[in-house]
């Protein structure tokens, strides 16, 4: 929605500015954070990504990770609720084919790796909890924004 604003000058309206709600929503190219909470939300533009971290919880993290999505990738029942009978068959299903089921059907691979990047995520949190770790980590941000235009 676009919306112009006047000043009366002498006898005149004059606008002074304007508001585009379609403009105000939209992002530039780049890493931004949006957090909306109740009663307002804020933005930050163009942050940088947190890589040093990604990358040391990714390498800690890969069992942990490897567990998770193996669990996001478990058979489930499409339909929800099921009947008693269909209950039945598919708990002897999964009595059945045992670890097999996890091949049979899976979710979408966007959704098995949500569950490996939570999982890093809670292992990132654990490394950053540390004060050594998290000191650590932001000297190396601080180099890494010094050096960054440097060959």
């Amino acid at each position: 929605m676009k919306k112009i604003y006047y000043e009366k000058i002498g006898r005149r309206y004059v606008p002074v500015k304007e508001y585009d709600s379609d403009f105000a929503d939209s992002y530039t190219h780049g890493t931004h954070l949006l957090m909306i909470y109740p009663g307002g939300q804020s933005r930050k533009y163009n942050i940088d990504p947190n890589y040093a971290a990604l990358i040391a919880a990714a390498r800690v993290a890969s069992e942990a990770m490897v567990y998770a999505m193996h669990n996001a990738s478990e058979l489930k029942p499409r339909q929800t609720p099921v009947t008693e009978g269909q209950r039945k068959a598919w708990e002897a299903l999964a009595k059945s084919f045992g670890d097999d089921r996890f091949t049979v059907s899976h979710p979408s691979l966007h959704d098995i790796a949500q569950a490996g990047v939570r999982a890093m995520q809670l292992e990132a949190d654990k490394l950053l909890s540390n004060a050594a770790v998290r000191k650590a980590y932001e000297q190396f941000i601080f180099l890494s924004k010094l050096t960054r235009n440097q060959k």
